[in-house]
């Protein structure tokens, strides 16, 4: 049997219910899944917008080895130094030059003896436009190719058909493409023909008791009356949404990749 490797990835960590599930359950999912590697999505962390130094250094202690981001990355100009300064933090690559941080990074994995790529991308379907996400992860992931063929791709974007055209455009380049920004969990996670595990969308990791991790009166209020209201993360029903994968480490290509959702949503009603 191929020898594996198993990367954990956690869906977009929404405010202060989305850290205390993370600090919460992470490190025994780690052991659950007997992770190798572990991602996390964390742009809307603080306060539901942006991230900072000591959110990134406690998903670190928590056993994260990359975090990611996305169209929020730049909200908190604080952590732009940190950002600039360290490969464990990574946000899309298909911004323009000039800014903070790095869309792309590799690990050493000595557990295994392998080196894993992670690549943050950003979509530009109903988004800001951007660089092509397209022909970036191209030249991203054929420079990322020289030092290994373990690469994970988040992908951020607000458009299914994006996400899914993306998942075959850099099949047999990539090893697991998971889509983020939309917080809500898909259930097509498959493998696509010549190896790239796919998930379009990992859900968020916060309350379900609002709006997409969001005040639920605050959502219906802006959506009734088309006026801007200032958004704050919802309380409560709180849940740690993500993926987990198996890459084959000397093909490069998934074997396996299922969505995950704990302690699970409740879908029965009760007496």
């Amino acid at each position: 049997m191929a020898d594996t490797i198993s990367i954990f990835f956690v869906g977009d960590i929404v405010g202060d219910p989305g850290i205390e599930m993370t600090n919460t359950f992470l490190p025994s999912l780690i052991k659950k899944y007997d992770a190798d590697f572990v991602i996390a999505n964390a742009e809307n962390s603080h306060e539901g917008f942006g991230t900072n130094r000591k959110i990134i250094k406690n998903l670190l202690n928590l056993g994260v080895n990359v975090v990611t981001g996305g169209d929020h990355s730049f909200d908190k100009w604080k952590v732009f130094d940190y950002m600039r300064d360290h490969d464990h933090i990574l946000r899309p690559l298909n911004y323009p030059k000039g800014n903070a941080g790095l869309g792309f990074s590799i690990h050493e994995v000595p557990k295994k003896n392998v080196k894993v790529g992670v690549l943050n991308l950003q979509g530009r379907t109903f988004m800001k436009a951007i660089e092509d996400p397209f022909s970036t992860a191209e030249w991203a992931l054929e420079k990322m190719r020289e030092e290994t063929n373990i690469i994970f791709v988040d992908f951020h974007a607000e458009a299914t058909a994006e996400k899914v055209s993306m998942g075959w455009h850099i099949d047999g380049k990539a090893s697991v493409l998971v889509g983020t920004h939309t917080h809500v969990q898909t259930n097509d996670a498959r493998i696509f023909p010549q190896g790239l595990g796919y998930l379009t969308d990992a859900g968020m990791t916060g309350s379900m008791n609002g709006v997409i991790g969001m005040d639920k009166k605050v959502a219906i209020k802006r959506l009734m009356t088309g006026v801007h209201q200032k958004y704050q993360p919802a309380s409560g029903d709180n849940q740690l949404c993500g993926a987990f994968a198996k890459v084959d480490i000397d093909t490069g290509k998934c074997v396996h990749i299922e969505p995950v959702t704990y302690p699970g949503l409740n879908n029965s009603a009760t007496d």
